[in-house]
This record gives structure tokens, C-alpha cells and sequence, in this order.
């Protein structure tokens, strides 16, 4: 005669597995959602960071207009047109990856050296960084402070506004 034995069985680990990996293939697209959906709404608060920054800019520094870099916009102390100290370290480059976005900053119209003509307009562009992982749509906004939007990824001055 054999005893009680204690434990589980090896089907009784199967079933227990087999609910786990039902219950992570139900949960972690609705991660992935809301994890993307976490990036966009982050990228255009970054967004919208940067052109308050680059307003205020614009009014301490009319001599200046817009800036060449956003380095002029970086930490300094005390603040200067060219380490105004508005931006973080991280943000006050003209290309960089923050939140799963690739933002590029471009001068439109000017030198925005402080020494010739003043930046009349800029463009600020922001991509995911992996389509459809770390975002899904591209965000795009100029001296106007509207920030514009593409589901394909690709904001430009067409695209429709948020």
C-alpha cells in the first residue's frame, strides 16, 4: 500500500502555467497600449515645455529671437542668452531620445546667434523612436504653439492639429 503522497501533481503545474500564460496574453498588449499611449501624452507636455521655454526665450533675449540650438536654452548660472538655464541638460539639444520620442529642433528663419538676425521661426519634430512600440503618432509644432499631429508617424505643418 502506498501513502498519501503530498504536493501537486505535474498536471495539476501544467494547468496552473497554462492559466498564467492566458492571463500575460490578455494583459501585456493592454501594457504595450498604455505604455505608448503614456509616451504621446509625455512627448507633447515635452512639447509643450519646450515652446514656453522658447517664448520666454524670445522675450528675455529679443536681440537673439529664437535660438540656434536649444543648447542656449540649457542649465547656466547665472542664466545667459547662451545657457539660459530653461530647459534640463537632456532636452536643450537639438537632437535627442526622451520618452521613447526622437525630437529634432530646427531654426527656420534668421541666424538666432545673438549676433546677426534674430530666429524668426522654428520647427520642432518628434518621431517614435520604434513605430508602433514606443509610439504611434509624430507630433510637430512651430513658433505658433500648435502642436499638430500624424498617426502615420510623420508630423509636419500639414498635419492636423491636437
Amino acid at each position: 500500500m502506498r501513502g498519501t503522497a503530498k504536493g501537486f501533481s505535474l498536471i495539476e503545474l501544467l494547468i496552473v502555467v497554462a492559466i498564467i500564460l492566458i492571463i500575460a496574453a490578455i494583459a501585456i498588449p493592454n501594457l504595450i497600449k498604455s505604455r505608448i499611449a503614456a509616451n504621446e501624452s509625455a512627448t507633447v507636455g515635452n512639447l509643450k515645455t519646450m515652446t514656453n521655454s522658447l517664448a520666454t526665450y524670445v522675450t528675455l533675449y529679443p536681440e537673439c529671437g529664437f535660438p540656434d540650438s536649444l543648447t542656449r536654452l540649457g542649465p547656466g548660472s547665472p542664466p545667459t542668452n547662451a545657457a539660459a538655464g530653461m530647459l534640463d541638460a537632456v532636452m536643450a539639444q537639438d537632437a535627442f531620445i526622451k520618452s521613447g520620442y526622437n525630437f529634432t529642433y530646427a531654426l527656420v528663419g534668421g541666424t538666432g546667434d545673438c549676433a546677426g538676425t534674430p530666429g524668426t521661426d522654428y520647427e520642432i519634430e518628434a518621431q517614435p523612436a520604434v513605430q508602433n512600440k514606443t509610439g504611434v503618432r509624430g507630433f510637430w509644432v512651430d513658433s505658433s504653439h500648435l502642436i499638430r499631429g500624424d498617426p502615420s508617424g510623420d508630423a509636419g505643418s500639414t498635419s492636423p492639429a491636437l
